[in-house]
């Protein structure tokens, strides 16, 4: 099994630059559609809809050439076989901050995201700079059902980088979804937009459209 497969089968719903918007993951759970953001609109807790081919993808009868769905527990297991090779190098490069965030990256596309809790925070000890590993943390905090802790992940993250579109525009989300707060949320996306006038404009529409729902009082992608 390789990423690209597990990425196949658990469509990953973020960016992966320094610029990337990991509260696409976090959308899955809110049922957030942010247009150029996001893939799809599995949920976090139903199960996955995998893509052709994938080599550990089961066979149907009743339904031939339809993709398949698999259980956590199957994706578990794909978690724990994609990782093997990288813990095994961790064992002689403990501290290696870009393997601990692969391997976390690995459960979180498989939806394991109490485990890869463990290798974000190694990941952050051995780079504590590395604000896009603070902002997948924090996305992977927020689907472990602790919000306030997502949120004083990412308000370090900030610490490090004030001007992270990645991490204002999660922090805004987090805080509207989490907390009611849309004023904060707005605030944080205008912030966003101005500290980063050359974001693309596909990605300013979305931050755009976060604000005005926000003030609509209307869920994202309604």
């Amino acid at each position: 099994m390789t990423i690209a497969a597990i990425r196949a089968a658990t469509p990953r719903k973020t960016w992966r630059s320094a610029q990337a918007y990991t509260l696409a993951t976090v959308s899955l759970v809110l049922g957030i559609g942010v247009g150029y953001l996001i893939r799809g609109s599995t949920g976090a807790s139903a199960p996955v809809q995998t893509g052709q081919p994938m080599d550990t993808q089961l066979s149907s009868a009743n339904n031939p050439g339809q993709p398949e769905m698999l259980s956590l527990d199957q994706l578990k297991h794909m978690a724990d076989r994609q990782a093997e090779p990288l813990l095994e190098q961790l064992k002689t490069q403990p501290n290696n901050a870009a393997v601990l965030g692969e391997v976390a990256h690995i459960y979180v596309l498989t939806r394991q995201f109490k485990e890869a809790v463990p290798y974000y925070e190694r990941s952050i000890r051995a780079d504590p700079k590395n604000v896009g590993v603070r902002a997948d943390f924090a996305s992977c905090l927020f689907y472990s059902g602790e919000a306030d802790k997502s949120i004083a992940t990412l308000e370090e993250a900030l610490r490090y980088d004030p001007k992270s579109a990645q991490a204002l525009f999660n922090l805004g989300m987090i805080r509207w979804k989490a907390k009611n707060d849309s004023a904060g949320a707005i605030a944080l996306w205008q912030r966003l937009l101005k500290a980063n006038p050359d974001l693309p404009n596909s990605r300013k529409v979305v931050v755009e459209s976060a604000i005005a729902q926000a003030r609509q009082g209307k869920p994202v992608g309604q």
